[in-house]
């Protein structure tokens, strides 16, 4: 059995025939050589033969591991190259979209920042206006009042005083002012005086911006606030008060006929909570008695105009640290609402020569008490007949230290006026917070009731004393018809 070529063997066979097979091609075909006598072919030696082959076989694998290792690092460079252009790429993208990111991040910063900063401006202008508003409430007052004459003197024909004091009040409560700068007013009204008293209530601190403005910090994307400086907020509140009582008092001057109304007293008070207690108070921090004619001169249009300066121009009494709730006394200090004031006739010129007091009606006796304080020199006013808490009159005097408000009750009786009127006066007179109170009788007080009256600022007057007043200040000898003269007196007292 013959024995089997190996790899190496074959590969040296096949290409020792490739290259016979080569180089026959490449020799030009030659005429045949003589025939000449066939040689013995040598025998090659086997071991040389295949160790020949052998080492041809191995170059063939060498070139052949050469190509194939050359055509591996191709690829593998082919491939290291497509791998770095998809890597370049992948990094050329993660850049476009960081940038894209970067991009919308700073759009959106630059966004926000005009968000903020239109807001700040948006802020801006709302202080800015409000500020104006609290500026213009002098200027800016509503036109047209005067039209309401006939409107009031219909009102007093129809109602009298009480008709008068509801529509003024009303005025004054709709009157078109920036929110919280107003809060109510009360009005009376008394025609015999052509007085009209007023009662308004004024804004608390609160309604003046404690901003300046906004600022938009570009650095930080933040508004910050710029607080107006303690002082500046105090002094604008103290000047927006003098406004608004300033334009109170114009309001009622020119809805007000002049022949109805000469005189406006005028309190303004602020409703808010004391921050000591926590108790709500009501303080007030204007006070101003002011003449038609005076308030006429004004020129409240005038941007120059202080208002402050107006006021005490006007003479009124106002708070220094109204911020601190500092009260000031009132100019008349009681509240409208709270007497119900009445219209009034006049008595005097209806009575006899020497009219006896007990036998006048109650209600004359009344309206003859306060001729006599008007005659005296009080401002007086009558209050209504029905419900009126056993308060008869309210009188005012005025003098260099200020203003007293008298609370008055008439008692037309034949016997002595029992203690427990004296103090039903007293309680009177806290309720309706006047000053002092008088008692007014046609008979005679006990030593308690005197006693009383002494320890709590209350003047009791007796027949004998209303008999001198009513002949000293009104002309009038009266009688007083008692049934027995009182001890101490004469019959001089009486008669």
């Amino acid at each position: 059995m013959a024995r089997r070529k190996t790899v190496p063997e074959l590969l040296a066979e096949a290409l020792l025939a490739k290259q016979q097979a080569k180089l026959a091609q490449s020799q030009p075909a030659q005429p045949a050589p003589a025939r000449r006598r066939p040689r013995r072919p040598r025998t090659p030696d086997p071991l040389a033969e295949h160790a020949r082959l052998l080492a041809a076989g191995e170059k063939l694998l060498a070139k052949q591991d050469a190509a194939k290792a050359k055509e591996a690092a191709r690829i593998e460079a082919d491939l290291a190259k497509r791998q770095g252009a998809r890597e370049r790429e992948a990094q050329q993208r993660r850049h476009e979209q960081e940038r894209s990111e970067r991009e919308q991040k700073r759009q959106q910063r630059d966004s926000t920042k005009q968000e903020l900063k239109d807001e700040a401006d948006r802020r801006n202008r709302e202080i800015a206006t409000e500020a104006a508003e609290l500026e213009a409430v002098l200027r800016e007052r509503p036109d047209g009042l005067e039209d309401w004459h006939p409107l009031l003197e219909r009102a007093f024909a129809h109602d009298g005083a009480n008709g008068v004091a509801e529509v003024v009040e009303d005025l004054l409560r709709r009157s078109p002012l920036p929110p919280g700068c107003r809060d109510g007013a009360v009005v009376g009204y008394a025609p015999e005086s052509a007085q009209l008293l007023v009662d308004i209530g004024l804004p608390s601190q609160d309604v003046v911006p404690t901003v300046a403005g906004y600022r938009f910090v570009a650095q930080r994307a933040e508004i910050i606030p710029q607080l107006v400086k303690e002082a500046d907020h105090q002094e604008t509140y103290r000047r927006l008060l003098a406004r608004l009582a300033l334009r109170a008092l114009d309001e009622a001057f020119s809805v007000t006929p002049p022949q109805m109304v000469d005189t406006i007293l005028l309190n303004g008070h602020v409703a808010t909570t004391d921050p000591a207690t926590g108790q709500a108070v009501r303080p007030c921090v204007v006070s101003v008695v002011v003449e038609r004619a005076d308030f006429a001169e004004l020129v409240l249009d005038e941007p120059r105009l202080d208002p402050q300066r107006c006021l005490r121009n006007l003479g009124a009494v106002v708070s220094q640290h109204p911020h601190d709730l500092e009260p000031v006394p009132p100019v008349v200090e009681f509240d409208p609402s709270r007497f119900k004031l009445a219209a009034d006739t006049a008595v005097v010129g209806a009575l006899d020569s020497r009219p006896d007091l007990l036998q006048m009606d109650p209600y004359a006796f009344e309206r003859l008490v306060r001729e006599l304080f008007t005659a005296m020199g009080y401002e007086t006013w009558r209050t209504q007949n029905s419900r009126d808490d056993g308060l008869d009159a309210v009188a005012i005097q005025r003098d260099p230290l200020g203003v007293t408000v008298f609370a008055i009750q008439a008692k037309r009786t034949k016997n002595v006026v029992s203690p427990e009127v004296v103090r039903a006066l007293l309680g009177t007179l806290k309720d309706k917070q006047a000053t002092r109170g008088v008692l007014v009788t046609t008979s005679w007080y006990g030593k308690t009731s005197r006693d009383f009256a002494h320890r709590h600022q209350l003047d009791l007057i007796d027949g004998r004393n209303l008999k001198a007043l009513l002949l000293d200040h009104l002309g009038i000898d009266a009688l007083i018809g008692l049934p027995k003269i009182p001890l101490g007196w004469q019959q001089s007292d009486l008669t």
